[in-house]
Order: C-alpha cells, then structure tokens, then sequence
C-alpha cells in the first residue's frame, strides 16, 4: 500500500485506516498505528492538529512516534476536514469539534487490544484547545497533552494579544459576522473562516505561547490539582517547530507523562 503522509514510514510500527462516528453522526476517518511485538491490552492516544491540517501532517507524526514508544494511537481528520464527513466543507465548530475526542476515546474504548483505562488525548494548535475542553468534561480521558496550543475562540473573540477586546470591537466584530451569515444564507455558500494530568508544550520563542501560559495560570491559581498540571517550555522554538521538528518535539517527555498519568 502507498505511503500517502509527509513523513517516512517506521518500521517499528503497524499502520491502517479506520473509521468511526461522533454522536453528530458525522464519520471520520483516522490512521491506526500499532507498535510491532507488543501483546495484551495497550495504553492508547488519541491525536489531532494542527489547526487546517489533516492526519497525513503533524498528528501522524505525532501519532506514529508515539506508537514507536508502546502506545496504540489514532490520528484523526476533525470533522469538516480531509476523509472525514461533514458539511459544509473545511470549517471548525467548536462543540463538535471537541466531541470529536470524546468520538475517538469512543473508539479505542471497544478496541480488544486496548486498555479502556489507560486512554489519553494529544491537542496540537488549534485542537489543544479542543482537546483540553474534551478533558473538562469526559472522564474516560486519563492525560491530556497539548502542543503549541492556540486559543480559537480567545483569539477569534479578542484578536491577537487580546488586541480587539474593548466593548466597541467586540461589537464591531459581531456586527461583521452576523452581516456574513447573511450573505452566506443568500449566496447558498459559506464563507471559510479539571483533576486531570495535563502537559502543556510550547516554544519559547512562539508568537502563540501567550495562549498557554495564560491557560497553565488559569489551571494553576488556587487549585488544589497544581500538581499534576505541567507547562514545558522548549528553548528556541517557534509555532511550527513544533508540528515537524522531530529533534525538538519532546516525545519522550510526553510518552513518560501519559505513562505515569495511567499507571503504567
């Protein structure tokens, strides 16, 4: 079968296409990577990300590099994006797009060579956001990671550096988009626009690193769950180091944090 991805094929671990659907009845489609020789029941993760990409990108990679240290992993195309369903084409909502976590927790739960206990999400840009609202709320999901992580709806609401967060420009900006929905519904076309461990990974030199540091203080500030909460900062990097350098994403990191978070 032809390698369709952007990064080369390990030969530590077994890969296949899988589909499942979120309770929107939406089906996505995702890459199933098994580490080679490992027998039982399996800790799993789910990956998506970043932001516009599909599964063939940055989460594969992620998500084979993690198959490559013992894990059974799924890089998933959100819904709306590449194999996955979904209309119109190519947008992000925020509800479904976080049930598209909880859709691919869903999933590995029936898988035999899964560990339904040991499950765990990685978030990468836009999805880290995701991924962290699909923690607050399933409980099945025993480690979050988030890498390079980008506040959507923050940065929607408040534009960059929360630059556009007066009344007035928040009101301007609704005025703005109520007016396109308008033309879209005219037009028939749409215009394209808790207690848990949580790792949060960003570059230091980021112009989005402002999104995770303000979240790790929010998580932070008089919680009695601080500890279990890290934000690693990884010298030098920008954004999108973080989506392809395989030198500087911090994948052992991340495999002995999902690992102590589940008890292995």
């Amino acid at each position: 079968m032809r390698w369709h991805k952007t990064f080369e094929k390990s030969d530590k671990v077994d890969q296949k296409k899988v589909t499942f659907h979120n309770r929107y009845g939406i089906t996505l489609a995702a890459d199933l990577y098994t580490p080679n020789g490992e027998a039982g029941k399996l800790p799993a993760i789910a990956v998506c990300g970043a932001f516009g990409m599909v599964k063939e990108m940055a989460s594969g990679r992620y998500a084979q590099a993690m198959a490559e240290r013992g894990f059974l992993t799924v890089a998933f195309d959100p819904s709306f994006t590449g194999e996955s369903g979904g209309q119109p084409r190519n947008i992000a909502s925020p509800d479904i797009n976080t049930e598209d976590f909880s859709a691919a927790v869903d999933f590995l739960s029936v898988q035999d060579n899964v560990d339904p206990d040991k499950i765990s999400i990685i978030g990468i840009c836009g999805w880290g956001g995701m991924a962290l609202a699909a923690t607050i709320a399933d409980t099945r999901i025993k480690a979050t990671i988030t890498s390079t992580m980008y506040d959507m709806s923050r940065q929607i609401t408040n534009g960059y550096y929360d630059a556009e967060a007066s009344e007035e420009q928040r009101h301007a900006k609704k005025v703005a988009l109520n007016k396109q929905r308008t033309e879209d519904y005219r037009s028939g076309e749409y215009k394209l626009a808790g207690g848990l461990p949580v790792l949060m990974i960003h570059g230091e030199k980021a112009h989005s690193l402002y999104f995770s540091k303000d979240a790790y203080a929010a998580m932070t500030r008089d919680s009695k769950y601080a500890d279990n909460k890290e934000l690693m900062i990884i010298p030098g990097a920008v954004h999108t180091d973080l989506y392809y350098k395989m030198d500087v994403i911090p994948f052992d990191k991340m495999a002995d944090f999902i690992r102590k978070a589940v008890g292995e």
